[in-house]
């Protein structure tokens, strides 16, 4: 028997007909401004997904590329550049960095009410205090994912493999909130298959490709993977690459009761990005949120 494969393109079709309608209730249109630094192959393929998808919802979408040798100085004026100018609504710096440059000061220089990715301290907060907030839009995915196999996660036994700002400890502190039962899973966690089999809903977020078996499931069990990797693929000749989750798909798939698939639904937590906040929404809704407030003022790669 072959578990069910979730359909993300059904949920993210829904949250950007949802995004486009609130875009056309805006006296201006939102802007959304990612940026890259270096030519990471993962990170050069969310990027492309996250722009192609913010005009997707109506949006205008600012794509800031730079070469990997920028100064941490240099990328610390962009960015402050972004959080100073009116014309932006919502800024994400894609991640990881350049190893010569903090990921932490750079991400303390967007202005909280547009950090779409709710990696800011103010955002991280709000999150493990419960408040209202921005969160990471990729964790949030997740949950609303695991929700359109099982509505009501009370006391579920969820494991999320990875313990990055990223995801794994946003997913942990989100499928708190829905009163499941939370391990967050690393790298120094002893027996960890073991572990992953007394999950309902398995969260894999390690960027290692396919490194989830099919005997690390319970029958039965919820996959969500959020791994995208590229791996070379001499096999298509020349120069070619396929991506790859960290699930083993095929065998995955013999044992889940439901998973999802990969690349697509990689790109389709991070790139749309699919589900931020509370269902439905969106980096692309996020961007929305924070273009609203600005119309109407009251209203680490460790896994």
């Amino acid at each position: 028997m072959v578990g069910r494969t979730i359909d993300g393109k059904a949920v993210a079709a829904g949250v950007r007909g949802n995004v486009a309608a609130a875009v056309k209730t805006l006296p201006e249109q939102p802007a959304l401004a990612v940026v890259l630094v270096g030519d990471d192959p993962a990170s050069q393929v969310y990027v492309t997904s996250k722009g192609k998808m913010t005009k997707e919802a109506g949006m205008r979408s600012i794509d800031i590329r730079l070469p990997a040798d920028t100064s941490e100085a240099d990328l610390l004026v962009q960015v402050q550049a972004l959080s100073r100018d009116p014309a932006v609504d919502g800024i994400l710096v894609q991640l990881p960095l350049p190893k010569h440059i903090s990921e932490p000061k750079i991400l303390a220089a967007i202005d909280p009410l547009k950090d779409v990715d709710g990696l800011t301290e103010a955002s991280a907060g709000k999150l493990v205090l419960g408040k209202p907030g921005l969160r990471p839009c990729t964790p949030v995915g997740c949950v609303i994912l695991a929700k359109t196999e099982r509505p009501d996660l009370s006391g579920a036994n969820v494991v999320v493999i990875g313990r990055s700002i990223l995801v794994g400890k946003p997913a942990a502190l989100l499928f708190l909130e829905q009163n499941a039962t939370v391990t967050l899973a690393h790298s120094k966690t002893r027996d960890l298959k073991m572990v992953c089999r007394g999950a309902d809903i398995l969260v894999a977020a390690v960027g290692r490709p396919e490194m989830v078996r099919g005997d690390w499931i319970r029958p039965g069990a919820t996959i969500i993977d959020v791994g995208i990797n590229r791996l070379a693929a001499p096999e298509r000749g020349p120069g070619k690459f396929r991506l790859a989750g960290d699930v083993a798909f095929t065998e995955a798939s013999r044992v889940a009761a439901a998973i999802t698939p990969v690349p697509e639904q990689a790109l389709l937590l991070a790139g749309t990005g699919v589900l931020l906040q509370r269902a439905p929404r969106s980096i692309t809704c996020e961007t929305v949120a924070a273009a609203t407030r600005a119309a109407r003022p009251f209203g680490s790669r460790m896994w």
